[in-house]
């Protein structure tokens, strides 16, 4: 029998102990079957003896990161034989290491979810970075909770999406309510004959653009990037055109990219920057696995380098 594995990350004080408490509470989800729960930090929330019986729950404290290993797994997996697993990983640790360690032969790592204090994100950022890089970008589910009137979420989620682009994003309210970006929001107007994206808004828009592409279907986009490459296997008389985000520091950089129609494509120089105002279309994308937008340029011009080039999500 299969034993499926859930995975939580995020930071101390972030809000996995209360997801997987309203988790393990949920009848739709927990009909019973036994669950061993791997806590490798303490919180302020709490695991008591009330919730574990109820929920049928073994819990197993685990305070050294060395000790996460195969030999403990299976240990574990014998003496608790459980219908399933929940890890609640350490904030500091590092997962990278920890995906590359092997499980128990029937233990199946189904589903990776992450909390992130949305009170907090923009400090852990600034002076963390490769440490939420570590803990996010292998998630599925990323909550972003504590959220409230002032709450920028446009910030919260393209700096997710630099990072993990297939990641669903939630983001809830202090009590629980979940709460969705709205148009207006966006520091562009959607509804213009032809919608200008300032350099500034570059990363806003396209990750907007990625994640809702039927949303800008049919209209004019002008932006300004880079030439990345003149030549698209299978796709005659188009280029790639885009700009660089910082991942996690400046050496590691991700491609924030457009595919672009141009008839003149093969006459472009790799490297330089050019203005576009182009059609969008929304086709399908075998690397994405969805549809993804596609520009159809009307027209092009040479433009002068970014004095920073990278793009941010502020």
């Amino acid at each position: 029998m299969t034993v499926p594995v859930y995975l939580f990350t995020g930071f101390l004080e972030s809000g996995k102990t209360t997801l997987i408490k309203e988790t393990l509470l949920d009848a739709g989800f927990n009909t019973g079957e036994r669950t061993l729960l791997l806590a490798c930090e303490e919180g302020l929330v709490e695991y008591d003896d009330d919730f574990l019986t109820k929920t049928n729950t073994a819990l197993v404290t685990v305070d050294n990161e060395a000790a996460m290993s195969y030999e403990f797994l299976k240990k574990c997996d014998s003496l608790i034989e459980p219908d399933r697993v929940m890890i609640e990983f350490n904030g500091t640790w590092n997962l990278n290491s920890f995906m590359d360690v092997e499980y128990p032969f029937d233990w199946l790592l189904v589903q990776i979810l992450s909390t992130v204090d949305a009170s907090t994100f923009a400090m852990y950022l600034g002076n963390m970075r490769s440490m939420i890089y570590d803990q996010l970008v292998h998630s599925e589910t990323i909550i972003f909770n504590r959220c409230d009137e002032t709450t920028k979420k446009l910030y919260l989620r393209n700096n997710i999406k630099a990072i993990n682009k297939g990641a669903q994003l939630i983001y809830e309210t202090r009590d629980g309510q979940i709460v969705d970006l709205k148009d207006d929001e966006l520091p562009f107007d959607i509804h213009a004959e032809v919608i200008a994206i300032e350099d500034d808004d570059y990363g806003l828009w396209y990750m907007d653009a990625l994640e809702h592409p039927r949303k800008y279907e049919g209209k004019r986009i002008q932006l300004k990037g880079k030439v990345i490459a003149t030549h698209v296997d299978g796709i005659p008389q188009a280029f790639v055109f885009g700009r660089y985000a910082m991942v996690c520091c400046a050496d590691d950089t991700s491609l924030i990219g457009l595919l672009c129609h141009y008839e003149h494509a093969l006459d472009l120089i790799p490297k330089d920057w050019v203005c576009v105002t182009a059609r969008l279309a929304v086709e399908y994308d075998e690397e994405y696995q969805g549809d993804a937008p596609v520009l159809y340029v009307e027209s092009l011009s040479e433009a002068q380098p970014l004095e920073d080039e990278l793009v941010y999500f502020n």
